[in-house]
């Protein structure tokens, strides 16, 4: 076990476990997970053996004071830790722990807007000459008390709220509870890039940025277009683009100045959680100069906002036009930054399960994800393929259930072993439990397991210069392949060969590939026919 190495671009072949602090491990029996659990499991995450799962990094959803209206992204304390998981003590504990096991922590950064219980909110409600004021967005009613634009909260309704109090209305773009803060005020910039400097200084090593791509706005909060893509059965659109209040021109300053604050601290990473098209992601890289977020999310193998449905097939064409798509977007020296699953979408073998068959594919889309020219984030229980709960009804917590069943059934907590409380609580859980077979104890020792495989993967793509820092050209093949080779100038290249098919198939790939890796199907034959990748259905491969 090692303190993290003096290398300010760790980053770059790091891969990133997402903790959910909630649903990891709960040590003090009242049924959520703290943070005293995640310094228990830090031997699973990387105990420096090839029994743990190897990982990087972790990245910790919101654990700031809160009165968990969204489960964290309400913030009422920037500089805390919520009771639920445990005090500033234990924050300090799991950071050294972590160092400790050369594992850096990246928080969760929440700049778009904060509780409506922040001192910083009661102040600007409490009337209109209130310093603090103009710290959100406030607005006076229009004719008749219309609302002041036609923006849509993101979890339904209008993103405005009309306080009695002051006559006014305030912006919200997701719960009425989380009020927007105005970031063209210098003074509530200066505030937040303060609250960046704060987990700094006690030692973290960078952040994830919740939806920083909504943080500034049309300056004159101008009405969005109708969106054509969302219509009503008769036609008729029924919704609104967010031109004006997402991925706005004048957001990409605003990123480059939080980079700013964040090169203050060598080493330190920001990764932004972003939305829209390949340019539009990439756009917040800043440019050739590389002064903007370090990594911008690429969300498109979870969900693709130019379909009806949101979800993204898994099919060869689809994953081939996000591969090239992101390489030829993202400026020339930065890194793309996929995911497969996150607390906001089903998982994956969930979204992927229509004919039985999301345990292969979930398999196959490990060998990409750890393949792919990108910085890879897990989310916690892909690697032993947990699958959404179904969840009672009186059960269901999350806010944002107006379109969906809403976040919940992703959310459930960490499977350790088959025992009634999983191995994660002696209480009863804040959420259910998924099916007890699906569990670590169930996999460690197991050489066949979706958990040995993403063990394998990780060990793999640390050892091999061309995984984790080589070029990537995608060649061609045949319909429901893909097929690239990561390549590193002084190391052996690497063939990355995917099968969305359903039926066997035969690739041809170059001749000097000849040794196999990894398989996600370990039946694969070693070595291949010169020439030829006999891939069964719904596999992927690594070559050398």
């Amino acid at each position: 076990m090692t303190t993290p190495s003096a290398d300010p671009h760790w980053w770059r072949r790091a891969v990133v476990y997402q903790v959910y602090p909630r649903s990891f491990q709960d040590t003090n029996g009242d049924g959520i997970g703290d943070l005293q659990g995640i310094i228990d499991r830090l031997d699973y995450l990387n105990d420096g053996t090839h029994r743990s799962l190897g990982i990087d990094a972790i990245w910790l959803s919101p654990t700031f004071p809160s009165p968990m209206k969204d489960f964290g992204y309400d913030v009422s304390d920037h500089r805390g830790v919520h009771p639920d998981f445990g005090d500033m003590a234990a924050m300090d504990r799991l950071i050294a722990e972590c160092h400790h096991r050369g594992v850096r922590v990246l928080l969760d950064f929440v700049p778009n807007h904060t509780s409506d219980q922040h001192p910083w909110f009661r102040e600007s409600r409490s009337s209109c000459d209130n310093p603090k004021r103009d710290w959100y967005i406030w607005r006076p009613p229009g004719p008749g008390g219309a609302l002041p634009n036609n923006w849509l909260s993101a979890f339904g309704g209008p993103a405005w709220t009309f306080d009695d109090a002051t006559g006014e209305y305030y912006l919200h773009s997701f719960l009425t509870e989380q009020p927007d803060l105005n970031w063209r005020n210098p003074e509530v910039e200066r505030a937040m890039h303060d609250v960046l400097r704060f987990w700094m200084d006690r030692g973290i090593d960078g952040y994830r940025i919740d939806v920083v791509g909504m943080i500034v706005k049309h300056p004159e909060l101008a009405d969005n277009p109708v969106d054509t893509l969302y219509r009503d059965p008769a036609g008729q659109a029924i919704g609104f683009s967010r031109k004006n209040n997402q991925n706005y021109h004048d957001v990409y300053d605003a990123v480059r100045r939080i980079r700013c604050v964040i090169d203050e601290y060598p080493g330190r990473v920001a990764v932004g959680e972003v939305f829209g098209t390949h340019d539009e992601i990439a756009r917040y890289y800043g440019g050739d100069a590389l002064d903007g977020l370090h990594l911008a999310f690429n969300f498109k193998f979870i969900h693709d906002t130019d379909r009806r449905d949101g979800y993204t097939p898994w099919d060869a064409a689809t994953i081939r036009g996000i591969l090239l798509g992101a390489e030829q977007a993202v400026p020339p020296g930065g890194l793309p930054c996929y995911a497969l699953a996150n607390h906001d979408r089903p998982r994956f073998i969930s979204r992927h399960n229509e004919d039985g068959r999301g345990l292969e594919r979930a398999r196959a889309a490990v060998l990409l994800l750890l393949g792919a020219r990108n910085v890879p984030f897990l989310y916690y229980g892909e690697e032993i393929g947990m699958t959404d709960v179904d969840i009672p009804e009186d059960r269901l917590q999350d806010p944002a259930r107006f379109r969906s069943i809403g976040r919940d059934p992703a959310r459930t907590p960490m499977q350790w072993d088959a025992t009634p409380g999983r191995g994660f609580s002696t209480a009863e859980p804040w959420l259910p439990y998924g099916p007890p077979s699906i569990n670590v104890a169930a996999q460690v020792d197991d050489p066949a397991s979706i958990l040995a495989l993403h063990r394998d993967a990780i060990r793999i793509r640390k050892q091999e210069p061309a995984l984790h820092s080589g070029t990537m050209e995608l060649l061609e093949s045949p319909p429901g392949t893909v097929l690239f080779v990561r390549r590193a100038e002084g190391h052996r290249p690497i063939l990355v060969a995917l099968s969305t098919a359903t039926e066997p198939l035969a690739l041809p790939i170059p001749p000097a590939f000849s040794t196999i890796l990894l398989a996600s199907d370990p039946p694969l034959p070693a070595p291949p026919p010169r020439g030829r990748l006999n891939l069964p259905p719904l596999t992927a491969a690594w070559l050398a």
